[in-house]
């Protein structure tokens, strides 16, 4: 299925199910956010990666226009409904500002696995522990899917783009597992430096070698 959407490209990725809020203060997108907010129609943020639209994004709807300014400014909160891939940017939409994108949805339906999202949830408490991070999960723990806690897990804005590109949430779970593999040990080892490296110039309490 193809549809048209406006576009609102952001160097953001954004989940289905995840809450965003923006403030809105281009013409162009002021004007985007009032005719969908009106017409109670989506509208699409791909992905801008250095500097360049890539073909994913996600769909969001406006949930509610929080403040609207003085000077037409906006302050909206929105919700990520489904993925979709660009087959066609439209530049110059007739008598718009803003541009829009021909595109198609797609989707995953398989659950994951419980054990395995139960392991990345637990990695990712133990990375925000030794970082230090109190940003808690929005739904109870055995409620959470990958898409709940990407964003939690410390990747990079290419490693967000993977991750939303993976139509399993098997392999989105086994992705943010990897991910946090391979993150700990490096962050664990970063605090125990820190540790020496706090210690240095104080008095040390150190036993001595007893070569005998």
């Amino acid at each position: 299925m193809t549809n048209f959407v406006p576009i609102f490209p952001l160097s953001i990725v954004v989940y289905p199910g995840e809450d965003l809020n923006l403030h809105i203060f281009e013409p162009k997108y002021k004007q985007l956010i009032g005719e969908c907010f009106e017409q109670k129609k989506p509208f699409g943020v791909p992905v801008v990666i250095d500097n360049k639209v890539n073909e994913l994004g996600t769909l969001v709807e406006i949930v509610e226009i929080s403040k609207t300014h003085s000077t037409g400014e906006m302050d909206i909160k929105t919700k990520g409904q489904k993925i979709f891939r660009v087959l066609e940017i439209i530049d110059e939409v007739p008598g718009k500002l803003y541009s829009g994108a021909i595109v198609s949805y797609f989707s995953g339906n398989d659950q994951g696995k419980k054990i395995l999202m139960a392991k990345v949830v637990a990695a990712i408490k133990e990375l925000h522990k030794l970082l230090k991070v109190n940003k808690p999960f929005h739904k109870q723990e055995e409620l959470l899917n990958s898409y709940d806690v990407a964003h939690h897990a410390g990747l990079t804005l290419k490693e967000e783009y993977e991750l939303l590109s993976l139509t399993s949430e098997l392999h989105r779970q086994e992705y943010l597992k990897r991910h946090l593999a391979k993150v700990l040990p490096v962050v664990a080892e970063m605090e125990l430096l820190k540790e020496k490296i706090k210690l240095n110039g104080h008095f040390k309490n150190i036993s001595g070698f007893n070569i005998k």
